[in-house]
């Protein structure tokens, strides 16, 4: 995939948009653990300069309940109750503006009780449907301000892909806050996936382990993958380093998803989140998803495995869990809790790979989704038919070498912050 050049122009505005905006507010607190200041949100500067991008404009939301200032107040509540932004509409994502959906749920249309505006359900809404719920909102911009996680299959910036498009057909400026992606920027990683396998789990071709905030997403969106440019505006981010993990912003973390309680959840889920596309629990149900991973049957085996790898930065120790819901509920599974004990080196996709490669090797029942989910999930049919032609992990990880080279020159482009 060779880098487009169409609309640099424009691109280059929205990241400069973004960047010059005024911040009067006093500097933010060193944090002295971290050395350097706390990280400022988008959100915070826009507020901090007066909403002064918002001026004049009917404004509509797309949050979910990470869309929190420092102090752990909602931008919603925020803005509402300030005289200077006419805050008129929410859109909700997937598992809703308040939280309260499960995975593949949402809360519908209904009016938040506690401002009284009326939030629009955008879930597996894209397209001229997505553009009318814009334009019967009546709003003028659309703001977006949601804590991604990091990896491709995490459906929030797909939300924002879609948002993005139907904002255009509606004719509607977009305005995205950016937030930290919490497991650092400081590389992409995995499969690239193929337009063919596209879903909401990855509508375009990036990377597994995209590396990138959620308004360098909206500029590579804008500039090399939507087929008309929305009128785009970034609010950067101050304080964030690409090498910066979650616990180095000084923010406080709100679980995006109900199944992403902690950073750490971030940390490993863009690997073990592949265990959706076969038999084997992720870890739903349990406290520590997409850190326990197994089925009924695993003994310590698996483990024994996936140690001898020594993979870096990871270690396996054998677990047993009984999921509250989703697979084997109620049921007691085995398999593998990870430890990663160096965050620096450890590398999540191809840990994930790896332990798909033993999995399979150390147990029999080991089967894939009968809908071949993890084609969706990786991109394409590589991944599972190299698995199950013998491949050992070097042999999947080397075959999109030269695809995620061609995203990474892509990437390169758009990236806002050193």
């Amino acid at each position: 995939m060779k880098p487009s050049r169409r609309d640099l122009l424009a691109a280059g505005a929205a990241l400069t948009a973004g960047g010059a905006l005024a911040v009067t507010a006093a500097p933010a607190a060193a944090d002295p653990g971290r050395g350097h200041a706390r990280v400022r949100t988008g959100f915070e500067r826009l507020a901090a300069d007066g909403y002064a991008l918002l001026a004049g404009e009917r404004v509509g939301v797309v949050t979910n309940p990470t869309g929190i200032t420092p102090d752990a107040r909602h931008l919603v509540d925020v803005m509402h109750a300030d005289e200077r932004v006419d805050l008129v509409a929410v859109f909700g994502p997937e598992h809703g503006f308040r939280g309260t959906a499960q995975a593949g749920g949402s809360e519908g249309r209904h009016d938040d009780p506690a401002t009284g505006l009326p939030v629009y359900d955008t879930y597996l809404k894209s397209g001229r449907a997505l553009a009318d719920v814009f334009t019967a909102s009546g709003v003028d911009t659309v703001v977006f301000d949601i804590q991604d996680a990091g990896a491709r299959f995490y459906t929030y910036i797909w939300t924002l892909y879609d948002c993005m498009a139907a904002a255009e057909l509606a004719g509607k400026r977009f305005v995205v806050l950016d937030r930290p992606n919490p497991v650092s920027g400081r590389a992409a990683l995995g499969p690239v996936l193929d337009r063919a396998f596209a879903t909401f789990v990855g509508r375009e071709p990036i990377a597994q382990a995209h590396g990138m905030t959620v308004a360098e997403l909206a500029l590579l969106f804008n500039a090399e993958f939507l087929a008309r440019p929305v009128k785009l505006e970034t609010v950067r981010m101050t304080g964030w380093r690409r090498a910066d993990f979650f616990d180095a912003t000084g923010l406080p973390w709100v679980p995006p998803s109900p199944n992403m309680p902690t950073p750490e959840t971030a940390l490993v889920y863009a690997g073990t989140c592949l265990f959706e596309g076969t038999n084997l629990s992720e870890g739903r149900g349990t406290t520590r998803p997409f850190e326990l991973l197994g089925a009924e049957g695993i003994d310590r085996r698996w483990a024994e495995a996936a140690n001898a790898l020594e993979l870096p930065g990871v270690r396996f120790r054998e677990a047993y869990f009984a999921p509250t819901f989703s697979k084997f509920q109620g049921r007691t599974a085995g398999g593998v809790q990870l430890h990663v004990h160096d965050r620096e080196t450890f590398d999540p996709v191809r840990t994930g790979i790896a332990l798909l490669v033993t999995a399979r090797r150390s147990w029999s029942g080991f089967a894939w989704r009968a809908d071949h989910w993890i084609d969706k999930l990786t991109g394409s049919t590589r991944v599972r038919t190299l698995i199950d032609a013998g491949a050992d992990t070097d042999e999947v990880v080397g075959s999109w070498t030269e695809d995620l080279a061609a995203f990474r020159s892509v990437r390169r482009e758009h990236l806002l912050y050193r």
